[in-house]
């Protein structure tokens, strides 16, 4: 069965985003560009919440993201991907399938289609609500060497405690950590 993963930067006092929505506060650099091709290279599916999908469709099709990141561009552009949304009457980036129904029945027969993992980008709502459903194998959560002091919190829609183990880490120059946890129950979110 293919594994379902969320991958998100996070400051270290816990924020996704910043109080007025900003990420400018992500702490990118060679490095992590390599680091994001090969995690691009691990999935055949990325799938997004209304919010990130808007974002990242305004963004990686442009000139400016394929001449500053022609090699991220060009996989985000040919990949697989889904929306997830109740608002959002369609979606117009190559390759984006738009749900609006039952998202974890789609996402159960996805994984168990043959193919690459499914990655979540972003999205934390979305993360939240598949982790209450137990559907996400594994989170990565990238925690960036900042304060921000305030914002949006990465899990603050989850509907209650959900127990992780720590499988494996990475130390970036840069001072990012990446930290990977999976549910503490096999295949599910364990409640305390």
């Amino acid at each position: 069965m293919r594994k379902l993963f969320s991958f998100m930067m996070v400051s270290l006092d816990g924020y996704h985003a910043g109080p007025n929505e900003e990420i400018d506060w992500h702490n990118v650099d060679e490095k992590f560009g390599e680091f994001a091709a090969q995690q691009l290279d691990e999935v055949d599916t990325l799938v997004f919440g209304r919010a990130t999908y808007e974002v990242m469709a305004s963004y990686w099709p442009t000139p400016e993201a394929k001449r500053d990141d022609p090699v991220i561009a060009a996989m985000m552009n040919e990949a697989s991907k889904i929306v997830v949304s109740s608002t959002l009457e369609r979606a117009e980036w190559n390759n984006t399938r738009l749900i609006t129904g039952d998202i974890a029945a789609e996402l159960t027969e996805l994984k168990a289609r043959p193919g690459k993992d499914i990655a979540i980008f972003g999205s934390s709502a979305l993360t939240a609500s598949l982790l209450d459903l137990g559907l996400v194998d594994e989170l990565r959560v990238i925690v960036a060497p900042v304060l921000l002091g305030a914002g949006r919190s990465l899990f603050r829609d989850t509907a209650g405690r959900i127990a992780l183990t720590l499988t494996d880490t990475r130390r970036f120059d840069s001072g990012n950590v990446l930290l990977y946890y999976r549910p503490a129950e096999t295949g599910s979110a364990s409640r305390s």
